[in-house]
């Protein structure tokens, strides 16, 4: 056990959790982090700057997608596409909060699959809903578990979009290892885990975050109300000119078609966001005058984070190129005697340090596979139950890391007025609310599969 607490995994993931719940910016808790990592592999701080500096490349296309994606998510909104869906959704006097909420995860489902933008549309739509969610009393804690549901729970079941990305990254380096799969296989291991999602959306919305929390003060919430009233009349009264859809609007929904088929056969983001963006200037809806000032808001909406995915790839380089993830997982290789829901616990633990530290499950499984597969197959793992173990192991973490697009995304649009933080209101909420469930249901998946 001494072992593990002194390995550099697990001391610079506790250095990041430590610092990012102490409010210090996720930047340089990853910094620190990852300087943590490198000298207790006995790296100089030159050599692991240096090493850290050269791994930020691993991301490279991730972070140009997303910065893309934010440039063709605020072409869209420069259409009245997004403007329309806010109204519909203010003009129904009647929604309950947990209505709103499950829609919420719904829609944003279908941001990695059939509209693809991803995280880009949360800061579009969601701060325009705050006066709503005010007005609602609503706890966003409950949204940021409702965006992140819809961010993880599509990759990791439907084979579309991201999903297909996560499961093709599966299935290459699972047999890569010495075991054969299919890409067939992989939303049949990955159902059981998958299940673990809705139960903690379930309980974050009906339970946990189910009391009224206000955000602002008697005057502000009276005067929010009053903007609010308004804004539902108008909606009712001109619901029939304002939900017209124009040319415009026929031509975004065009764009986004295109930018989904393009990304869809080329299994390429950076290609279908340029597409979508191509189109959206060629069909006019953005003119070439106006181009400045939408691409300035696209990079303002998604540059931060998409640094942040830079420097996670820069700290997942450290960790990978010390060998110290094969080191934790050699000093806890005694414990694997101990039986199948041993051995799952402990793999399922190690993906969750893993990926809480670098925040990403894709870049995740191509570490942990290497040194997975050989223990799955002596441990007697079946095909489909190492395939649950692998793909949980990398979204576990995911949920919860201040590193995370699937965290950093909610964060966005949340904290659009400054009242949602980061680490205590979105990454401890999913954190809890996914990971444990998460946990669960991989362990049971692993031994029935």
């Amino acid at each position: 056990m001494r072992v593990v607490l002194m390995n550099p995994v697990f001391i610079s993931v506790l250095v990041l959790t430590v610092l990012s719940l102490a409010r210090v910016h996720v930047i340089f808790a990853i910094l620190m982090a990852a300087i943590t990592a490198g000298l207790l592999s006995n790296l100089s701080l030159s050599d692991t700057v240096s090493l850290f500096l050269g791994g930020m490349g691993g991301q490279s296309e991730t972070a140009l997608s997303y910065i893309l994606l934010g440039i063709f998510a605020a072409m869209i909104a420069h259409s009245s596409i997004t403007k329309l869906l806010i109204d519909k959704l203010l003009s129904v006097k009647k929604m309950s909060k947990y209505t709103l909420l499950l829609m919420i995860a719904g829609l944003t489902c279908l941001s990695g699959n059939l509209i693809p933008v991803h995280i880009a549309f949360i800061p579009i739509l969601i701060p325009p809903l705050l006066i709503f969610f005010n007005y609602l009393r609503l706890d966003r804690r409950a949204v940021a578990c409702a965006l992140t549901f819809g961010l993880k729970m599509p990759y990791m079941l439907i084979p579309a979009g991201y999903g297909l990305i996560f499961h093709g990254i599966i299935v290459q380096e699972i047999s890569s290892n010495g075991m054969p799969v299919t890409l067939s296989q992989v939303p049949f291991a990955m159902a059981i885990p998958t299940v673990g999602m809705f139960v903690g959306l379930f309980i974050a919305v009906f339970i946990t975050y189910r009391k009224p929390r206000d955000y602002a003060s008697a005057e502000e919430r009276a005067s929010q109300e009053q903007i609010f009233s308004s804004t539902v009349q108008l909606a009712a009264t001109e619901g029939s000119v304002r939900h017209k859809l124009d040319l415009r609007d026929i031509l975004t929904l065009v764009a986004i078609v295109a930018a989904l088929v393009v990304q869809v056969l080329l299994h390429s983001l950076v290609i279908g966001a340029l597409v979508g963006i191509i189109v959206m200037f060629v069909a006019r809806v953005v003119t070439l005058s106006e181009g400045e000032m939408v691409v300035q808001e696209g990079v303002k909406l998604m540059g931060a984070i998409a640094f942040v995915m830079l420097l996670a790839s820069g700290y997942a380089t450290v960790l990978k190129d010390t060998g110290a993830v094969t080191s934790l997982v050699t000093a806890v290789e005694g414990y694997f005697s101990y039986g199948k829901v041993a051995g799952a616990a402990l793999l399922l633990l190690i993906g969750l340090l893993v990926t809480m530290g670098i925040g990403t499950s894709f870049g995740t499984i191509p570490i942990l596979t290497a040194v997975f597969v050989p223990i799955c197959m002596v441990m007697g793992f079946s095909p489909l139950a190492t395939i649950a173990l692998i793909g949980t192991a990398g979204a576990l973490g995911d949920a919860g890391s201040p590193a995370s697009d699937s965290t950093l995304g909610p964060t966005s649009g949340l904290n659009a007025d400054g009242k949602h933080h980061h680490i205590w209101d979105t990454c401890v909420p999913t954190f809890l609310h996914y990971n444990i469930p998460l946990f669960i249901f991989g362990i049971v998946a692993a031994v029935v599969l």
